[in-house]
């Protein structure tokens, strides 16, 4: 599969990106990969950020999508004579069929004065992960939604567990109405996100025990699920696409998988909110307002939430220097404080798991260095590993 990749990623791209947009009147003027997303043993997603001139000499910036292995319908099927791939250009995504409607400020306008909020419509795509989901923000002068766009046959879930936390008391958004097309309407919270003031070099005087007040708020009706796979036993999927992205990490990768995997459960079952990190805590003042993106709660290990939050601030970090000293403060602080009811060797192991998991993220996303930012988080992961 790794031939897949280097054909969507490499500069044969660029005459593929051509050909898609010559069936719609347009020419490439530049181009550059935003994100890939490689499934070792199956498919690649690629997006990418095109300046575009058509035919009537306009131009326009364009985000096209790409994949390869089983493809949809919808898409413009493309070869090189030995693959076949399909391209799409935002927002028709074959798997996400509301995107369109969601990128619509007429629709969208129509879609919120029926929530009661008047006034026009002024959209930003706050997030796109081609064929797996995407948000946009509808501002409007009587306030502010959030879209969340998903396949058709995962909304009315996301819903009722949206409706389930709001009616348990839990600071998450409140769901306002889905489509049968995959669009969830979720209410704005209030405050700031905890990386947003990090970044912005405040100083953040959050207390450990609200942000564990918070996980112990999770509604109960969230554990009644199966069991979530664990940071953990996910490390081996995660080591394959390093191996696939960097192959001289494969072995270190792959060893750190297999010391933080395990076959029996190192803590006991409580609801999870499954993807626990700064940018999904709301802040107002020096309290946790709000929690967002709770599509992956259910049962699981509170080693999966704390090693998630320790991770993503290690990695944070390493990302932003500047701002390192106020990031790992707080980690520190929080460590000392989940250390209180988790055992510490089990908690440096899933945070080792999920420092992995971000180690995919400089090749998914394409950043500039992007092997030596791999490099560096492998190494993280393995000081962590080593505390254990």
């Amino acid at each position: 599969m790794r031939a897949n990749e280097d054909l969507l990623t490499g500069p044969d791209a660029g005459d593929l990106v051509a050909a898609v947009l010559a069936q719609a009147g347009g020419r490439p003027l530049e181009w550059s990969v935003g994100q890939v997303d490689h499934q070792p043993g199956g498919r690649t997603t690629v997006s990418y950020d095109v300046r575009v001139v058509w035919t009537d000499g306009s131009v326009t910036d364009e985000a096209l999508g790409a994949a390869s292995g089983r493809l949809p319908d919808g898409v413009t099927r493309l070869t090189d004579g030995d693959t076949e791939v399909g391209m799409w250009r935002f927002p028709f995504d074959p798997d996400l069929p509301g995107l369109p409607a969601a990128c619509d400020p007429a629709r969208m306008s129509r879609l919120v004065a029926g929530l009661g909020l008047g006034g026009p419509a002024t959209l930003r795509v706050r997030t796109y992960r081609p064929r797996r989901r995407a948000v946009v923000e509808v501002a409007t002068p009587g306030g502010t939604v959030f879209v969340k766009v998903l396949r058709p046959e995962k909304v009315r879930a996301l819903y009722e567990l949206h409706r389930v936390a709001a009616d348990a008391g839990c600071p998450t958004p409140a769901p306002l109405g889905w489509t049968e097309d995959g669009l969830l309407v979720l209410a704005g919270l209030a405050g700031r996100t905890l990386r947003d003031r990090l970044l912005a070099g405040e100083r953040v005087d959050l207390d450990p025990d609200d942000v564990v007040a918070v996980l112990d708020g999770l509604p109960a009706e969230l554990a009644a699920g199966e069991r979530r796979v664990t940071w953990g036993q996910k490390a081996g999927h995660y080591a394959e696409v390093l191996a696939t992205s960097v192959p001289a990490l494969g072995a270190r990768a792959r060893a750190v998988a297999a010391a933080v995997d395990h076959d029996t459960p190192e803590g006991p079952d409580v609801p999870v909110h499954g993807d626990f990190y700064e940018a999904q805590l709301m802040v107002t003042g020096g309290r946790v307002s709000g929690v967002l993106d709770i599509d992956t709660a259910g049962r699981g290990e509170r080693l999966d939430d704390a090693g998630c939050l320790l991770a993503h601030l290690a990695v944070l970090a390493l990302m932003y220097p500047d701002h390192a000293g106020e990031l790992n403060r707080l980690r520190l602080s929080l460590h000392r404080r989940f250390v209180r009811d988790l055992d510490p060797a089990a908690l440096a192991r899933r945070t080792a798991a999920v420092v992995l998991s971000l180690a995919t993220g400089p090749h998914r996303v394409q950043e500039p260095g992007w092997q030596q930012a791999t490099t560096d988080r492998v190494e993280l992961a393995e000081r962590w590993l080593h505390r254990g």
